[in-house]
């Protein structure tokens, strides 16, 4: 099977200006997740899919490839949903995996478990999660405990908070789900791969991104020892 890593680089983000070229441990956000595809040499093709053509000389000085996105795919109002579709009419491949650079935290080895898990599946799409084990309520009510007693935090079971940080969807049933009208994101059988609060951490705003660089620090120190 023909499997793709997709790394999405939308230029407008609203809370992060220019959030993909923002600098982390000195080098532009998106070339962390390029590096950690190419890393994990488990993919016969990597793309940088971007409605804006200055990522196609970062792509190119990578050596990846570069998929120019319809210039209305890239505003703040086109979903994931439309422009992994658009990848996928235009783009030949059985498996897609998606390495969002939001995500800077998540390591090459995680990349690869991850595309191994989800070529041994037989999901359809395997979203990648943090594990909460703690008491979770959703409009007051609880999720995973209940009022009627108190319940150790180890005894619960984790609920799985979706963080994007890498996504995997067969091409086929993603691309018949919505042409069909229901939704290629959320196809078929749906499994979940956990990852650690660390590289789950996503970046949004400004202080998501000083957390990372926080984060890396303590990520050296803890190699070093």
């Amino acid at each position: 099977m023909k499997t793709i890593a997709m790394i999405p680089a939308r230029m407008g983000s609203q809370r992060l200006k220019k959030k993909n070229l923002a600098p982390l441990a000195g080098q532009p956000l998106i070339t962390h997740a390029i590096e950690k595809c190419k890393n994990a040499e488990y993919f016969d093709e990597i793309y940088v899919n971007s409605e804006n053509a200055e990522f196609e000389a970062i792509a190119d000085q990578y050596g990846i490839n570069f998929y120019q996105r319809p210039e209305e795919l890239g505003n703040s109002v086109a979903t994931s949903e439309q422009f992994v579709y658009d990848f996928l009419k235009n783009v030949d491949c059985d498996l897609l995996i998606q390495v969002h650079s939001i995500a800077p935290l998540l390591t090459a080895e995680e990349v690869q478990n991850f595309a191994e898990a989800f070529i041994a599946s037989d999901a359809d799409v395997m979203l990648s999660c943090i594990q909460d084990q703690i008491e979770v309520a959703y409009n007051d009510q609880p999720v995973n405990f209940t009022f009627k007693e108190k319940t150790n935090s180890q005894d619960l079971e984790p609920t799985q908070r979706v963080t994007w940080s890498i996504t995997g969807w067969r091409a086929k049933s993603y691309v018949d789900a919505v042409e069909a009208g229901s939704i290629g994101t959320y196809n078929g059988k749906i499994a979940f791969y956990p990852v650690s609060a660390i590289s789950g951490h996503v970046i949004k705003t400004q202080e998501d991104l000083d957390i990372a660089e926080a984060l890396l620090g303590v990520l050296a120190k803890r190699k070093k020892a």
